[in-house]
């Protein structure tokens, strides 16, 4: 059983950068793609950013694009977030999930249903 540990997060102003930190234990992560999902107040969790367990292989919600970037370091067996020019759309919960199957090549919102083991999440709140 893995667990996620996410931080990072905190208070910025708009236009500010954050960069959240997703810790896995229990197991190895290297041969699984990771994830990160946000959920603001009152709305459902959504994927922003995913990583192939390589990490030769990113996809971003449209949302993101430009701003963000996944990255991992497998030796840490932990995956990281990226967050420049953020504005107050942007506040949210932050957690990182990991996927179920083994070595996918390519990461998109169809192979999101197999991602789970959610952390606990790191709260990000930017200010206008």
């Amino acid at each position: 059983q893995v667990q996620l540990v996410e931080s990072g997060g905190g208070l910025v102003q708009a236009g500010g950068s954050l960069r959240l930190s997703c810790v896995a234990s229990g197991r190895t992560v290297r041969p699984y793609a990771m994830g990160w999902g946000r959920q603001a107040p009152g709305k459902e969790r959504n994927f922003v950013a995913a990583i192939n367990f390589s990490g030769s292989n990113t996809y971003y919600v449209d949302s993101v694009k430009g701003r963000f970037t996944i990255s991992r370091d497998n030796a840490k067996n932990t995956v990281y977030l990226e967050m420049n020019n953020l504005n107050p759309e942007d506040t949210a919960i932050y957690s990182c999930a990991v996927d179920s199957k083994l070595y996918r090549a390519v990461v998109g919102a169809s192979g999101f249903r197999d991602f789970g083991s959610w952390g606990q999440g790191t709260q990000v709140t930017v200010s206008s």
